[in-house]
């Protein structure tokens, strides 16, 4: 489902640029809002883990999501005076979106029980199972979204791809969870405060068992045991508390924990600072993607078959990133991984100069090759840096929250991202970048290309021994 989401997204692209007649910065701006509900992806996390509804977790939020991301491209298909409004458009893509980021967290939740439930020896093949096949539906969405939009109407492609939500919606009648009963709220809630409830819990302690007397040891175990017996007995003297609250009540304070415990986790310098440049390095470079998109099927006359297969190359590109990630980088200083991953962007971008000045074409160069290579190498060289995202974020996850301080890192990304895409948004209104007038776009993508060198002088956020090797 989430790759195969190319192959409508590629005609909601055509939609806006030729039936709506939206300017490159207007449809910019109404894909950063419709893109907007994967930015606040623990707040599903937290809900599905805290508000158990009939019992279950995880089926109801599955079936909740699914149903969300089924109705707009339903509703889409069936009537053309909302799909010709910008307005009514915008706000069913962003429902879509609310839809399909929290089916994302909810699989996340899921695949990460699997996991625990089979140990660490099934693990690496589970999440190699699920990257592969959302690597498969991008191809194959990315293919049959460029042959369908030049064999079928728009509205055909929308009702078309609305097939796969209403399996997904049948499939969830197939998964098995089991009934917790409103007892597993002040548990759960427990749970993840106690893992918080130490400010070094963060950090692993020095073993300092030989450097102090055996006689001093002692005295601490038995004073651990005895605070190991009052915690015990305040637990169960909380959880007859908690069992003679209002279910409401009940759902209100498993929540203020979980936010709180978040919250504190969050804040220690070890997480907040390699966020903060993952952060920065999204939002100091201004995102041209859409603008890019008109120039490429406006000026360049580049049909939809073609764009289609410009982004399969790029999914395997992002393939083809993990493979030299874990086969060669892996052991490699964050810091140095980083550095150099942003001055491969750099050197794209430089293409993306040579496409717009026509450089290429002295040189007997195609556009369509230009074309291919910039997004398979970007694509490539975004793997090796999202990567490090991936391991450090793991690094840094206390145990008792991964799922939800995962989905707050991921979300901080996808922040990044939709905050860069109304900078870009912003630049290209201000250099009055349009439809059908490039002449500044060769400017922007030179002041794009002078920010993407900016991410580089925070890299002192970044932990200086840290490695792409999970500890």
């Amino acid at each position: 489902m989430q790759g195969f989401r190319s192959f409508v997204w590629t005609a909601v692209s055509y939609q806006l640029k030729d039936e709506l007649k939206l300017s490159p910065s207007a449809s910019q701006l109404v894909f950063s809002v419709a893109f907007f509900p994967w930015s606040i992806k623990p707040v599903y996390g937290i809900l599905s883990d805290c508000i158990p509804i009939r019992g279950q977790k995880r089926v109801p939020y599955l079936v909740i999501s699914t149903i969300l991301s089924l109705l707009p491209w339903l509703i889409l298909g069936l009537k053309e005076s909302l799909r010709s409004s910008s307005g009514p458009l915008m706000f069913l893509l962003t429902a879509q979106n609310l839809g399909s980021a929290m089916a994302d967290v909810v699989v996340d939740a899921m695949i990460a029980e699997a996991v625990r439930s089979e140990r660490a020896a099934f693990a690496g093949d589970l999440q190699s199972v699920s990257w592969s096949a959302m690597a498969l539906g991008g191809i194959c969405g990315s293919l049959l979204g460029g042959y369908a939009l030049t064999n079928l109407q728009i509205d055909r492609i929308f009702l078309l791809f609305s097939v796969l939500p209403a399996m997904q919606l049948l499939s969830c009648g197939l998964v098995e969870e089991s009934t917790l009963g409103n007892k597993a709220l002040p548990d759960l809630a427990n749970s993840i405060s106690s893992h918080l409830g130490d400010q070094n819990g963060l950090v692993p302690e020095k073993d300092v068992s030989k450097e102090v007397p055996s006689r001093n040891n002692s005295m601490r175990r038995k004073k651990s045991q005895k605070n190991n017996k009052a915690r015990t007995v305040i637990t169960i003297k909380s959880e007859a508390v908690e069992k003679k609250r209002p279910l409401v009540m009940q759902w209100f304070y498993s929540l203020k924990a979980a936010f709180y415990s978040l919250c504190k986790a969050f804040k220690q310098p070890v997480i907040l600072r390699p966020m903060t440049w993952f952060f920065l390095a999204h939002i100091t470079i201004p995102n041209l993607s859409t603008v890019m998109f008109y120039y490429q099927t406006e000026f360049l006359n580049l049909d939809p078959s073609f764009l289609g297969t410009a982004r399969v190359v790029g999914w395997l590109g992002l393939m083809f990133g993990t493979f030299i990630y874990n086969r060669y980088l892996k052991h490699m200083k964050l810091r140095r991984i980083l550095t150099w991953a942003q001055l491969g962007l750099a050197t794209l971008s430089i293409l993306d100069i040579v496409l717009v000045s026509r450089y290429h074409i002295e040189f007997g160069i195609s556009d369509k090759l230009m074309v291919l290579c910039g997004s398979a190498l970007a694509d490539a060289i975004n793997q090796l840096k999202f990567m490090p995202f991936l391991i450090l974020s793991g690094q840094l996850c206390p145990p008792g929250i991964e799922g939800t301080l995962f989905a707050l890192f991921m979300s901080i990304n996808n922040l990044g991202s939709t905050i860069g895409s109304f900078v870009g948004a912003g630049l290209a209104s201000l250099l009055n970048v349009s439809s059908g007038s490039f002449d500044n776009l060769l400017l922007g993508i030179v002041i794009q290309v002078v920010c993407t060198f900016i991410p580089i002088v925070f890299l002192f956020l970044i932990p200086k021994e840290a490695t792409g090797l999970a500890s």
